[in-house]
């Protein structure tokens, strides 16, 4: 195969966003001021038993209650999402799908059990492919997708404004993978005081921000950014309508499968048909082999 380099532009995406911090602090309050000022209809996959509903006084969103958290649950709740064409998905929060029940841990639990002898190694073998098209299918989502995630509670002694040593609470380590940060645009720690702390940004303006409590001006920000460059063509859902077009023939769905792997979304959770959940990547290949000329 010839590999060629082309010249790299700038186009078009949508927000892949994180907020971290202890409970308190603001995570699906702050998640949810932005996912407004980046416009358009709202869902909230809510794992957090309704706290989300409590700011429907403030906010006009959707919300899919959860109570058990395997990974490849969120994945078919990604594509009920997509299908149903909500620009903003927030996930309130990750880490249940970590540490939660039936999530990731769990998962490798109940795999090495099965395996003989309780060998975690070969538990995580079989429980990774689940997170990662986890992971893809959030990457992939046709609209903005913001998540929250847990960070574990400690106390460190200060001094206050008397002099007096007190005890203050603070969020630490996110409750997710290691490394689960690297695959956003912008991670946010909030703490106690709504202040937000951006740890990581592919948004210069917004580099090493410090910003108190967080309005409508954070995600208009973010929108800027996002839409300043080139068209990025059909949008995923775009693409599955496309393909299951009968209409659409072998060299089509080719091209297509092409486009949407350099584009890096073959991992996006759709519908099929039936209505049934698959990626994208999956869609293409399957309706390419039936439609394959003799």
């Amino acid at each position: 195969m010839e590999l060629s380099f082309t010249p790299a532009t700038k186009a078009q995406a949508k927000a892949r966003l994180a907020f971290a911090g202890p409970s308190g602090s603001g995570k699906t309050y702050t998640s949810l001021i932005t996912g407004t000022a980046l416009g358009g209809r709202i869902a909230v996959i809510d794992t957090e038993r309704g706290s989300a509903s409590k700011y429907a006084d403030q906010f006009t969103f959707d919300t899919l209650q959860m109570h058990t958290y395997d990974p490849r649950q969120l994945v078919k709740a990604l594509a009920a999402a997509g299908n149903a064409g909500y620009d903003v998905v927030i996930v309130d929060s990750l880490s249940h799908f970590w540490m939660g029940t039936g999530g990731m841990l769990e998962q490798v639990d109940q795999a090495a059990k099965r395996s003989g002898g309780g060998n975690t190694f070969a538990g995580w073998k079989e429980a990774r492919p689940m997170e990662r098209a986890m992971v893809d299918a959030l990457l992939a989502y046709p609209g903005h997708v913001i998540v929250t995630m847990r960070t574990k509670t400690e106390y460190v002694i200060e001094e206050n404004d008397r002099g007096k040593k007190v005890p203050r609470k603070i969020g630490t380590k996110p409750e997710q993978r290691d490394g689960i940060e690297y695959e956003f645009d912008v991670v946010g720690d909030l703490d106690l005081e709504n202040t937000l702390i951006v740890a990581k940004s592919r948004c210069k303006p917004l580099a090493k921000s410090v910003i108190r409590e967080p309005d409508e001006e954070f995600g208009q920000r973010i929108l800027a950014w996002l839409t300043d460059g080139a068209d990025p063509g059909m949008s995923v859902s775009e693409v599955a309508r496309t393909a299951l077009d009968p209409t659409t023939g072998f060299d089509e769905l080719g091209q297509l499968y092409k486009a949407e792997e350099a584009a890096g979304r073959l991992g996006a959770a759709v519908n099929d048909e039936n209505g049934e959940p698959t990626t994208l990547g999956a869609l293409l290949s399957r309706l390419g082999k039936a439609r394959k000329p003799a």
